[in-house]
């Protein structure tokens, strides 16, 4: 059974996994979002005039990573299970990070579904508070944990730890 994105012709294809057996499946991806120390304040005091900022970008992640399947080309729409998306203030780098946590149960990683996530979180807190803070910067998107399926468990690291 091939896992590749090519036919014998050199088409692209979306992998067959029907012939997978379903795993649990976890993935675990950040992106970190870089912005002054006062938009960073304002964001966890909610004086930020669009309102919620980390509420709002964490319905954001979640429906992102529902929508993974018509974002990438030739990715699996899959059940996920849950989906979760939380942010550490990291005052002291000038950032926040997204941290993207998805489960399945099924033929395929949720890899992308947790990369996606992060991003479009971290996207939304860029548009929540681009009025106040033009210089912000999106960074370092990383898988950061993964399980299930047969290349069993990978463990990133932060790239800035």
């Amino acid at each position: 059974m091939s896992f590749d994105h090519f036919d014998e012709r050199g088409r692209a294809v979306m992998v067959d996994v029907g012939g997978k057996e379903p795993t649990h499946r976890t993935a675990v991806a950040c992106a970190r979002i870089f912005l002054k120390k006062e938009t960073i304040a304002a964001v966890r005091e909610g004086g930020v005039k669009k309102g919620d900022v980390l509420g709002i970008a964490r319905i954001a992640g979640i429906s992102a990573a529902k929508k993974t399947s018509d974002l990438i080309p030739l990715s699996h729409p899959l059940a996920l299970h849950s989906v979760s998306v939380d942010f550490d203030m990291e005052e002291d780098r000038g950032s926040i990070l997204a941290r993207s946590t998805v489960k399945a149960f099924d033929r395929t990683g949720v890899e992308m579904e947790a990369m996606v996530s992060a991003s479009i979180a971290a996207l939304t807190i860029y548009d929540m508070c681009k009025g106040s803070d033009r210089g912000i910067v999106i960074g370092d998107v990383f898988l950061l944990y993964k399980e299930g399926g047969r290349s069993g468990v990978y463990r990133g690291e932060d790239p800035r730890s």
